[in-house]
């Protein structure tokens, strides 16, 4: 059966949200998509099924193990054959350019070849299960600053050698099924209409079958995008293209050749996931559910082992059992695990550490004390501060009415905030909104409110009206960003918390946003959280202080403005350091943090947003039930500004990429900035290592042979890194290959490390090819910082 133009063109745009039109001409079934790479959302935006939250994608390629990035794809291809899911939006491969970016903790590294190796077994665990995924976002996306209009300005060689590698190696490895074109523009073209990029090097000199989708709302033409190479946009039913683009394919701006090459795409890929043909593909049954034992254990193992012991002096880590331990910290009680924006997902639930070190130690060896406020924004309550007033469950009601005062829904929303109107499917359209929850703990409490409209917040006997507006602080502030006030109030345990919005009925979000229903315990001074923290930690024998970020600093929408950790953080660890016989710090973030405490405590353990099972995860590395073996996927610079490249924000709408392929470590082994607290690939283990007999072999493709020996007391992994120093100044020292093994203590193993050969070519944009790199020496080493043969 052959389509016409308009039927052609009416499948280039999805059907909803997150789905894309069947064709029953044709055989062609609903296609379903889900956000990723944390976890499978499913089919909406927020309140959805509940479903497993995994660690964020910095923590897991700390493993520095392709076999454990293959286990992440397949289970998260689980994760969505359990909901009927055809596509996952992951894996994220933009690079970490500077630390501020916000977005940093949904992406890999910073190092082009171990984003691309992780990201290709990640994608080839996924696909081989039927759930094909999406590489994305094409391309030098890697800010959040004026994401929607910045220009990123990248030379051609850099381009080809640093920001498209991992794409590249993800197509040659794994051959992904789908990309996603990014929103910003790339050297002054939009990514959804990169001619060079998308046509010219991902499907003419890469030979990419798969197809190319916006990100969502990112597509701003139809002649000129379709002819880019994007092939679907995302998403419907509205957008550029429709009618757009069928009149632009009859004026011919745009060849019919072109509308049938997107389609061919579009039909491979439902071919590939089970949708094409008289009958759509069966799902299985029985799969682990998010919260069942095999998934406590995955999450459990895969979060600790990319843990990284940053410092351990005295073998402080791991911690002997019988220890009495202080655990000290608002991330201990409240950890963090997971990062904001269109990564978060709908968990089972969140273990804190606290959570961890209960169900593991006596509770005559451990006290846990709060730590000093973290947030200057206030989240959604959490912690069953607010409860269902019809359930009891932690969490609030939410009802939704029309314009008529009809109810549409009543819903439970358990993460206290909702969305409305973005992925509904009601007759009417949602006006009202009446948001209750009842306040589980008594006295001085901050009540308030998430979205924009007008609002009528009641609690006891207080009532309040007042106006939350959009700043145009973003697209998708409503969604991301949304407006908020909180107030004080005196509360009695039980009283209702009711708040009535009417939804704000202009611009792009009308009758559409987040909403919820924000509480807490009104804060304390830090004097008096620094004495309580001072008086746990003296009375222990270690003293365990969990700090980190936020939602607030590692989002989607929002960049950072410093590394510095919010609050009176810093203040807290010199407290306890100076207190506490022993201190060790548990760092709750996915990028780099200042830490001017380091020389002052004992041991310093980077935790990352280890997912629904984060509190379990940090407990059994701080005991030592499993190693953390981590190391650093990003350098940590000794200050703000003391990287390579540091400013994300444009200037007359131009983000520069000046520092060419001097990104990261590349641009600090160069002396292009300050020496570092922390190398690239630095992790210490729980174990210490001697290498010798290092070798040379091979010519056209090296490979590095050394012997290994562990020299600790403990069965350990070692990470063995080789690195290229060519001998052309203009070019950086890279990545070349690793190999990780296991070793038992005083036993000694042969490590055989083969370089990519993708390292060893340069862009030579005079002829417009690649070519053989300089020569140079290969550098065997445990991170940057620790060098231990040169070839």
């Amino acid at each position: 059966m052959t389509l016409d133009l308009a039927a052609k063109v009416a499948l280039l745009t999805g059907a909803t949200m997150f789905t894309l039109a069947p064709q029953e001409q044709i055989g062609l079934h609903e296609i379903r998509l889900s956000d990723g790479p944390t976890g499978v959302r499913g089919l909406k935006f927020s309140g959805g099924r509940v479903v497993a939250l995994f660690p964020n994608a910095t923590l897991l390629a700390s493993a520095w193990d392709a076999d454990a990035a293959y286990e992440v794809g397949r289970i998260l291809a689980e994760e969505a054959l359990a909901q009927e899911i055809h596509v996952v939006l992951g894996p994220t491969i933009n690079l970490h350019r500077s630390p501020l970016g916000g977005r940093l903790f949904e992406a890999y590294s910073e190092d082009p070849l171990l984003t691309g190796k992780l990201a290709a077994a990640y994608v080839r665990g996924m696909q081989d299960q039927g759930v094909a995924a999406c590489l994305k976002h094409l391309i030098a996306n890697e800010s959040e600053t004026d994401r929607n209009t910045v220009d990123s300005v990248v030379d051609e060689a850099t381009l080809r050698e640093v920001y498209l590698l991992p794409f590249e190696i993800a197509v040659e490895e794994a051959d992904a099924w789908t990309m996603m074109a990014a929103y910003n523009d790339v050297n002054g073209a939009a990514a959804t209409e990169q001619h060079h990029v998308n046509n010219e090097i991902v499907k003419g000199e890469w030979g990419y079958r798969g197809l190319i989708m916006s990100d969502w709302f990112a597509t701003r033409t139809a002649a000129a995008a379709a002819n880019g190479g994007l092939d679907l946009v995302m998403p419907g039913p509205g957008g550029p293209w429709g009618d757009a683009l069928v009149e632009a394919v009859k004026n011919g701006e745009v060849d019919e050749s072109v509308i049938d090459d997107h389609v061919n795409r579009l039909l491979l890929l439902a071919d590939r996931v089970g949708a094409l043909g008289e009958e759509p593909r069966e799902f299985p049954g029985g799969l682990p559910a998010p919260d069942s034992d095999v998934r406590k254990e995955q999450l459990t193992r895969l979060a600790a082992s990319g843990m990284t012991v940053l410092r351990n002096e005295n073998a402080a880590l791991p911690l002997a059992r019988g220890t009495r331990v202080a655990l000290i910290g608002r991330h201990a009680v409240q950890t963090i695990d997971m990062g904001g924006g269109s990564a978060q997902v709908n968990p089972p639930y969140q273990a804190s550490v606290a959570d961890g070190l209960i169900a593991l130690l006596p509770s005559k060896d451990l006290t846990v004390t709060d730590g000093v406020e973290v947030r200057t924004r206030p989240v959604p309550a959490r912690g069953g501060f607010l409860t269902d007033p019809v359930t009891g469950w932690p969490g609030i009601r939410v009802q939704l009415l029309d314009a008529d005062g009809t109810e549409l829904e009543d819903r439970f929303c358990a993460q206290s905030s909702t969305m409305v109107g973005m992925d509904d499917d009601f007759a009417g359209v949602v006006t009202t909104a009446v948001l209750r929850g009842r306040v589980s703990v008594g006295g001085e409490v901050e009540l308030g409110v998430l979205g924009a409209g007008r609002w009528l917040v009641e609690a006891g006997e207080e009532s309040l009206r007042y106006r939350l507006d959009l700043t145009g602080n973003g697209f998708g502030e409503a969604v991301l960003a949304p407006p908020l006030r909180v107030d004080r109030f005196v509360a009695a345990e039980g009283d209702i918390l009711t708040a009535r919005v009417e939804l704000l009925s202009e611009g792009t979000f009308a009758n559409k946003g987040l909403f919820g229903l924000l509480g807490h315990v009104a804060p304390r001074s830090t004097v008096d959280v620094l004495d309580d923290a001072v008086r746990a930690a003296s009375g222990a024998d270690v003293a365990v202080v969990v700090v980190g970020l936020t939602e607030e600093q590692e989002t989607e929408s929002v960049d950072k403005t410093t590394l510095a950790l919010p609050g009176a953080q810093d203040a807290l660890v010199e407290a306890v350091a100076g207190a506490a016989r022993r201190t060790i710090v548990v760092v709750n973030a996915a990028t780099p943090v200042l830490m001017p405490w380091r020389d002052r405590v004992d041991a310093v353990l980077w935790a990352g947003l280890p997912g629904q099972e984060g509190g379990h995860a940090v407990a059994a590395a701080l005991l030592g039930d499993i190693e953390p073996a981590g190391r650093l996927v990003s350098t940590f610079p000794a200050a703000d500004g003391g990287s390579p490249a540091w400013s994300v924000t444009p200037v007359d709408g131009r983000l520069p990429y000046e520092e060419g392929p001097f990104i990261g470590y590349r641009g600090h082994y160069a002396g292009r900035a300050p020496e570092p607290v922390f190398w690239f690939g630095h992790g210490l283990g729980y174990a210490s290592w001697d290498y010798s007999d290092a070798r040379l072999t091979g010519s056209d493709q090296p490979e590095v042979m050394v012997t290994v020996t562990n020299t600790g007391s403990r069965a350990s992994r070692e990470v063995v890194q080789v690195y290229l120093r060519p001998d052309d100044a203009a070019q950086p020292i890279r990545l070349a290959g690793w190999t990780a093994v296991k070793v038992k203590p005083g036993e000694s193993a042969r490590v055989t490390v083969h370089t990519d050969s993708r390292m060893w070519r340069v862009w030579n944009t005079t002829s417009g090819e690649w070519e053989r790199a300089s020569g140079g020496q290969l550098l065997i080493a445990r991170g940057l910082g620790d060098i231990r043969a040169t070839l």
